[in-house]
């Protein structure tokens, strides 16, 4: 128990940290350079300083969702995910430049939020502390199944994931936070024993890459071209097309998109040509 209140202290803290960084950094640098670079990097340093509890299943799976949750409620904006930014630069939501900035602020922001939490780790603070920091030099690939199964379930949680954020990106904060915090939390229990359920490229670079057990390719199949084709194949199908590549829709069609019932177009003509005759009655029976 002791552990655990340890590790909410210290989620707590990061977060303040992190709020009371974002809001000097609003002050301080111009909007542009606030939005391409401090947000990532702050929401970065949020995603990964916060790791290192060592509990059970439910235990982490709830501090997730409260995670998520909290991020959601605070993320001004920043992604602190690769698939995201590239995402939002296929539909011309974002340039070239801006997107190139996030994703070096999202890099910046891992590599320090994994020294932060290696710092954390170094205080021994709890028993699980003082274990991780002896196998932290060996640590384990978190592949734990075939190559092409890995690359597939990371690719199935990207694609979901994107998915439901495509689907409420209009939607009030109020009902978006915690059905996204639901999703990642749920993606996170399904295949966890398979990846670790990263599918964030820059989470994964920053706690595992570094990991024996698989080789540096391996974990880009995985970690990295899995989630962006999942981020692709959802794009695709919400859209039905890649506004950055190409135009054409290659599913779905704008005029049956809104497509009225023949009935209710006939009854709308009858209707209006009934009104008509009304109006043409009552002006020939009014006197000259």
């Amino acid at each position: 128990m002791a552990g655990l209140n340890v590790s909410i202290a210290f989620f707590f803290l990061v977060v303040g940290v992190c709020q009371a960084l974002r809001q000097l950094s609003k002050r301080l640098l111009s909007p542009g350079a606030y939005g391409c670079l401090a947000r990532e990097l702050l929401r970065m340093l949020m995603e990964i300083g916060p790791w290192g509890g060592g509990f059970g299943p439910d235990v982490v799976l709830t501090l997730l969702f409260l995670l998520f949750v909290v991020h959601g409620a605070s993320f001004d904006g920043a992604s602190a995910n690769p698939t995201i930014s590239v995402q939002e630069f296929l539909l011309l939501e974002s340039s070239l430049a801006a997107t190139a900035a996030k994703l070096l602020a999202q890099g910046a922001g891992m590599g320090m939020g994994w020294a932060l939490t290696k710092l954390y780790w170094s205080w021994e603070l709890t028993d699980f502390h003082f274990i991780q920091n002896l196998i932290a030099s060996e640590c384990s690939s978190s592949i734990h199944t075939a190559l092409y199964h890995a690359a597939f379930v990371e690719g199935t949680c990207s694609f979901f994931f994107h998915l439901v954020l495509l689907k409420l990106c209009q939607s009030h904060p109020m009902y978006q936070v915690p059905v996204l915090a639901a999703t990642v939390t749920f993606l996170t229990y399904t295949a966890g024993p398979f990846t670790g359920a990263f599918f964030n490229p820059a989470l994964a670079t920053a706690t595992t890459f570094h990991c024996s057990g698989s080789t540096f390719w391996d974990y880009i199949q995985v970690y990295w071209l899995g989630p962006l084709a999942g981020m692709l194949a959802a794009l695709v199908l919400y859209q039905g097309n890649i506004p950055r590549l190409f135009q054409k829709n290659l599913l779905y069609s704008q005029k049956s998109k809104y497509k009225i019932p023949k009935a209710r177009v006939a009854a709308h003509v009858e209707g209006d040509e009934r009104w008509r005759k009304r109006k043409g009655e009552k002006s020939n029976s009014e006197p000259s």
